[in-house]
């Protein structure tokens, strides 16, 4: 099956239509549409719906993706983990799973408690401090400056202390970097989709040190 029926596949099996379809496009590959793609973003669109969930199979999907009022938030944590290179298994699967061990409730649709939910969170992230050696991720101090107090760039920063430690990261500056990544903007004019697409560059080259390193 080429790629790009496997995207059709993939979409359908994850019930994913419409503006939905063309933002998670437009997220992986800067097109809006399967037509202005060439082929290897067709595969990047594949491979994006694989971490998603989606399997190459005849079989129908397991119900394995997160749902519910704080799915959202406990898979920013997630994907932050994988991109801390904390994290080794993406999927929701193994996302509920910790959310399993640390609440005892067997799927994130069951946290509607707020206390639930908070313990699972900030189980997360105390986990991804104390792995990462970074007491100040995911805090709020008043005397910092606003930008050190939002958790993208706190996230940004250990991904690129990490790179440095480990000789693996671009020769430019953090700022000189993020800027020509961005075209010049500053980190003011960020949005959501800019934030990721910094984090999941350097959570690829991160990844990419950490594996070259344990070899």
């Amino acid at each position: 099956m080429t790629a790009h029926a496997l995207i059709h596949v993939g979409l359908k099996k994850l019930g994913i239509a419409g503006d939905d379809a063309r933002d998670l496009y437009e997220r992986v590959t800067g097109a809006r549409s399967l037509r202005a793609m060439t082929p290897p973003q067709h595969q990047a669109v594949v491979d994006e719906l694989e971490r998603l969930g989606f399997k190459r199979s005849s079989r129908p999907m397991p119900a394995k993706r997160a749902t519910g009022s704080y799915a959202g938030k406990l898979q920013a944590l997630w994907i932050a983990g994988w991109n801390l290179g904390i994290v080794r298994d993406n999927t929701d699967a193994a996302m509920l799973a910790f959310v399993k061990r640390q609440t005892s409730l067997g799927h994130s649709r069951f946290l509607r408690a707020p206390d639930e939910a908070a313990r699972a969170i900030e189980a997360l992230k105390a986990w991804l401090r104390r792995e990462t050696g970074n007491d100040g991720l995911y805090r709020w101090e008043k005397q910092r400056p606003k930008l050190l107090n939002d958790c993208r760039f706190q996230i940004l920063l250990t991904q690129w202390a990490w790179l440095a430690a480990r000789d693996a990261a671009p020769a430019a500056s953090l700022d000189a970097w993020v800027e020509r990544m961005q075209a010049g903007r500053t980190y003011a004019d960020f949005g959501r989709d800019d934030w990721i697409d910094l984090m999941n560059v350097l959570g690829l080259r991160l990844r990419k040190a950490m594996a070259k390193a344990e070899a």
